[in-house]
This record gives C-alpha cells, sequence and structure tokens, in this order.
C-alpha cells in the first residue's frame, strides 16, 4: 500500500471478576474499511490472570476469545453477528458490555498497511 488510510482499533480485556473492575490486556481488534481488513489477535497469559483472580477458567475464556475471533474475522459459521459488514462486526465487539470479555473505547489511526499495524499494536499492548 503506497496510500495512508485510517484505521480503528481497540484492546480487548480479560476481566475475570467483572464486579472488581480489573483486568488483563488480552487482545486487539483491528478494523480498517478501506483495506477491508477486521481481525482480532489474542494471547491468553494465565500467570497473569490467575494474579487477579485464582479460579478463572481459561478455558471457558480462550473459547469465548476464538468465538470473538471467528465472529471479527467474519467467520460465516460463526452465527449471525458474523455474517454481518465487517464494520458492523466490529462495532457490535466492541460496544460497551458487562461481561469476562470487554474492550477498550476504539482507538483510530493512519497505516499504510493493517496487518502491519495489527502486528505492532499486537507486540506493543499484548505481548
Amino acid at each position: 500500500m503506497s496510500e495512508r488510510t485510517v484505521y480503528e482499533y481497540a484492546v480487548v480485556r480479560a476481566v475475570p471478576r467483572v464486579e472488581r473492575e480489573e483486568f488483563i490486556n488480552v487482545g486487539v481488534a483491528l478494523f480498517c474499511r478501506k483495506q477491508r481488513y477486521a481481525c482480532l489477535k489474542f494471547h491468553i497469559d494465565e500467570a497473569k490472570l490467575r494474579m487477579l483472580y485464582q479460579d478463572v477458567d481459561i478455558d471457558s475464556l480462550k473459547a469465548h476469545l476464538l468465538s470473538f475471533q471467528r465472529i471479527c474475522n467474519g467467520d460465516k459459521t460463526a452465527g449471525k453477528i458474523a455474517n454481518l459488514e465487517q464494520d458492523e462486526r466490529f462495532r457490535w465487539l466492541t460496544a460497551n458490555r458487562s461481561t469476562i470479555i470487554q474492550s477498550s473505547p476504539t482507538h483510530i489511526g493512519m497505516c499504510f498497511s493493517a496487518e502491519e499495524i495489527h502486528e505492532e499494536l499486537f507486540n506493543k499492548l499484548i505481548l
């Protein structure tokens, strides 16, 4: 890509005990309309999560994040929401919610390559 374009991203957080409002960043969802890119990358640091809540169900969290990822990526077998347009899926996934998986406010930026900036943000904010 030789032209910079707008992208949006949100940090995906694991909130093992919603009532405590403590979280660990576990992923980055990124959407770039012009490049037709919508994707979620995630990594679970089990040791960090267990520091917040020893009894966190890692398998359940991983299953929910995989579902979140499939929807973001537009996997047509992931249900009705996954069949929406990219921007609608991204907005649905990044909406405020009070569950074990939550998103930060959406941030915007400019990039040449959505895939490259996604990897950069993932490495900086998650790993």
